[in-house]
């Protein structure tokens, strides 16, 4: 398995590492681990804690992804006041966009031939939704607003409610920044969604689909890493106390993960959050040792990480068709751990394989058509 070792370390294993609790959970939620060979080895109590608070790895996601993106654009433009806001939009949505396609036509697709996993459907006083408007909420990132309204009438594309937060986050990205010039005018509205997210999810912490989905729910983790971004391009997390501090993200990021979401939704997500961000500030403080790139257990989840946008659209395509096959609650106790490991295989290897032969060959396409960028840069792409 090679990796290309101009990559950023930290940050692929980051992102390894939360597209992985997100695998687990989905997983879950469909053939429950808790009752699974995996209590030879480990309690129900703490099967669960792993399991089912995988939506903080897409809260770690959410601080990854606004860590690159303003570290990115720092590089790229020299400054966030000089950020040319057309390359800005042509970078990010032809990463996004070709792939989503794919993934949103192979559910469309399997829905009309009748995989129950790929239709819409309604609960009691829920209204129907077609798949032109759910297409559409997809594809305009308004999608986590349609499930306010709809609930959860797609289990295959439901789960692309986070791309509507991120990708909203970044039309203002650019025109924030070309428009306040000044980092710390820039920084103040970040540090503004930061305070507002937990106040926004204290009035709604009944409410799943509110406070784990919204914007102002989410917004908060992206901006916790775009500051990680600004604080590491002017500071570095080096020496004892700098090696203290990471380790001291780590454990708040881990405990707050295994105590769970429920009973600590307003709160949580934005431990998970921070943590992450000092994790991201200190991902350029020092080399990785050697023997840390060879080990081949972190080898792979740093090629999860590399391909987390890929395992993120279509491993639930994989899972949806799973379901079809064996439906959800019916699968044997025996089976369960050998069909997850073939769960994660699978949807690695279609991962791996639309990466490489379509998504990032019509990236590269459309970046050398529309600015004439020839080549990727060598760190981790946002």
């Amino acid at each position: 398995m090679a990796l290309d070792d101009s990559r950023n370390f930290r940050i692929d294993l980051l992102r390894g590492i939360a597209i992985f609790l997100v695998l687990i959970l989905h997983f879950h939620l469909s053939y429950a681990l808790t009752d699974s060979p995996l209590n030879l080895l480990l309690s129900r109590e703490a099967i669960k804690a792993v399991a089912v608070n995988g939506n903080y790895g897409v809260t770690m996601f959410f601080a990854i992804s606004g860590y690159l993106i303003t570290s990115t654009a720092v590089k790229r433009y020299g400054s966030l006041g000089n950020i040319d806001i057309r390359s800005f939009y042509v970078f990010r949505l032809s990463r996004i966009i070709p792939c989503l396609l794919a993934a949103l036509a192979a559910i469309v697709i399997l829905g009309l031939l009748g995989q129950p996993a790929f239709m819409n459907s309604s609960a009691d006083g829920w209204p129907d939704v077609g798949y032109p408007l759910a297409v559409l909420s997809v594809l305009t990132f308004w999608h986590n607003v349609l499930m306010q309204h709809a609930w959860y009438f797609n289990y295959a594309m439901n789960i692309y409610w986070s791309l509507s937060v991120e990708e909203v986050f970044y039309l203002v990205f650019p025109v924030l920044c070309f428009g306040l010039k000044r980092e710390w005018a820039i920084a103040s509205i970040w540090i503004l969604a930061i305070a507002a997210g937990p106040v926004y999810r204290s009035f709604h912490a009944t409410d799943e689909i509110y406070f784990m989905y919204a914007y102002a729910a989410c917004f908060d983790a992206v901006a916790f890493g775009c500051c990680a971004a600004l604080f590491a391009g002017r500071h570095s997390l080096q020496g004892k106390a700098g090696a203290v501090i990471q380790v001291a993200a780590a454990c708040l990021v881990a405990v707050t993960y295994v105590r769970g979401i429920n009973g600590h939704e307003v709160f949580g997500f934005s431990l998970v959050a921070a943590g992450t961000a000092v994790l991201l500030a200190g991902s350029g403080s020092r080399a990785t040792p050697a023997w840390l790139r060879r080990n081949r257990l972190l080898a792979g989840v740093r090629w999860l990480g590399r391909h987390s946008y890929e395992l993120y659209l279509f491993h639930i395509i994989v899972l949806g068709l799973m379901r079809s096959a064996v439906p959800r609650g019916t699968m044997g106790y025996a089976y369960k751990l050998p069909l997850l490991a073939l769960f994660l295989a699978v949807s690695a290897i279609v991962a791996g394989l639309v990466a490489r032969f379509y998504s990032e060959p019509v990236n590269a396409r459309l970046r050398a058509a529309f600015l004439g960028v020839t080549q990727q840069p060598s760190a981790v792409r946002p």
